[in-house]
């Protein structure tokens, strides 16, 4: 995706597919692909082709998320071969507006399902009166923990950072070192950005309405502030730096390797898929804070659905992204929550009690989502960039670094700012 950057600002000049007059329909249904990989997806696309007379979606898994990308940004170059609807995480969007390739949604109606989305999500996908993405799915953050360690070595939930760390440091000493209190995986710039989020940091400063500005501020005081904490944790033993998603970050949260697990609203889901021997002796608490009795939160994920310009029927396809899992679509997001594990963005979804009080056997009964709506509701403004692979890029590669060289963490942010700052200007980009 750095690539898209490299010709992005000469391409902001290209017409979009909108533009032009939309051809006459079909007599029959009209037929709408869809490239999206959300689990459990083909039920839900039956149930939209089985309640749509006029509509057929064509479902293609075309890779998840940088294999999709790539395919995508290929078509959309060439002309053809794109979908008419197409999965984004929030983070990618820019990228894609960039070089004009979605359709404004706000011209077929978009703005009226607004009042269905909390502020900070509606604006992950917009910009004034333009939408260029419906959201679908988000990631706010809680701490996910072993009630089952915390009894054993007489540990308490933790309710801001500092306390955190006591509990790691008891944790470290009644338990020998078998068992660490978390793992940072570094290689995971989603992670590290919410934990970002939460402190208040702003990486970045970009709206799509003037693509040539651009602020970067990676290396921020609230951003050293983060990473200083974890540097510390790390070195003192009291957390782990396994990788996420490889089999022995799976065979420690399956066994007793970590106490806590600062995860996303799909982490429920996703910790009783790859640990699901451990079922039953996790329990959900909000993410610790920075300050005590605040209420600072981050989101780490999330997705949407956006029209290529390459949509022949704009309007159509604008229909099947704002329904497919719309704020009324109950039985769709039935499917989306009972088997995806998907956390909703749309708040009519979210208050109802079949989300809010559902009850989740994996953490022994617990309504987890009264942990992870208040979170989602709570957390603030973020911008991401035009650019945001290289950024991430960067972050993991410089962290990583750092950790197995036993290097200064707050200096790979500093180079990553630099880094960013250089490539930013050397794509054309005026950074302020």
């Amino acid at each position: 995706m750095a690539a898209v950057a490299a010709t992005a600002l000469a391409l902001t000049g290209c017409s979009s597919g909108e533009e032009s007059a939309t051809p006459e329909k079909p007599s029959g249904p009209v037929t709408v692909k869809v490239w999206a990989w959300y689990p459990e997806f083909q039920a839900v696309v039956d149930l939209f082709n089985k309640t749509h007379t006029d509509i057929k979606i064509e479902w293609t898994n075309a890779g998840t998320g940088q294999d999709q990308y790539t395919k995508l940004q290929t078509a959309l170059k060439a002309g053809k071969g794109a979908p008419d609807v197409v999965q984004l995480e929030l983070q990618e969007i820019p990228t894609f507006q960039l070089t004009k390739h979605l359709v404004d949604l706000g011209k077929y109606g978009a703005n009226d399902v607004k009042g269905d989305y909390v502020d900070w999500a509606w604006k992950q996908v917009s910009s004034g009166d333009s939408v260029y993405a419906i959201p679908v799915d988000a990631g706010p953050m809680a701490m996910l923990y072993r009630e089952d360690i915390f009894k054993e070595y007489g540990l308490t939930v933790p309710t801001t950072w500092d306390e955190y760390r006591q509990q790691a440091e008891k944790l470290k000493t009644a338990a020998g070192g078998k068992t660490f209190m978390t793992d940072f995986g570094a290689n995971d710039g989603g992670f590290m950005t919410g934990l970002f989020w939460q402190a208040g940091a702003k990486p970045y400063a970009y709206d799509v309405a003037a693509p040539g500005n651009i602020g970067v501020n990676v290396n921020s005081a609230e951003a050293k502030k983060v990473i200083e904490y974890w540097e510390g944790m790390v070195n003192d033993g009291l957390v782990d730096t396994t990788a996420f998603h490889t089999t022995d970050f799976y065979n420690g949260l399956g066994g007793e390797k970590y106490a806590t697990y600062l995860a996303a609203g799909w982490g429920p889901g996703y910790l009783q898929n790859v640990a699901a021997k451990s079922s039953g002796k996790w329990k959900a608490a909000p993410l610790p804070q920075w300050t005590a009795g605040a209420n600072a939160q981050g989101d780490w994920g999330g997705s949407s659905f956006a029209v290529t310009d390459q949509a022949k029927y704009p309007d159509v396809a604008a229909k099947v992204a704002m329904e497919i899992f719309g704020p009324k679509n109950t039985d769709a997001w039935k499917i989306g929550i009972d088997k995806a594990f998907l956390f909703p963005t749309a708040t009519p979804i979210l208050e109802s009690d079949t989300f809010l009080k559902k009850e989740y056997e994996f953490f022994g009964g617990q309504k987890v989502n009264e942990v992870f709506v208040p979170a989602y509701n709570a957390i603030g403004e973020l911008a991401w960039s035009p650019f945001n692979s290289y950024n991430f890029n960067q972050l993991t590669t410089g962290l990583n670094q750092a950790i197995e060289n036993k290097t200064s963490w707050t200096a790979a942010l500093d180079t990553a700012q630099a880094n960013i700052t250089q490539y930013a200007t050397q794509q054309g980009f005026k950074v302020q």
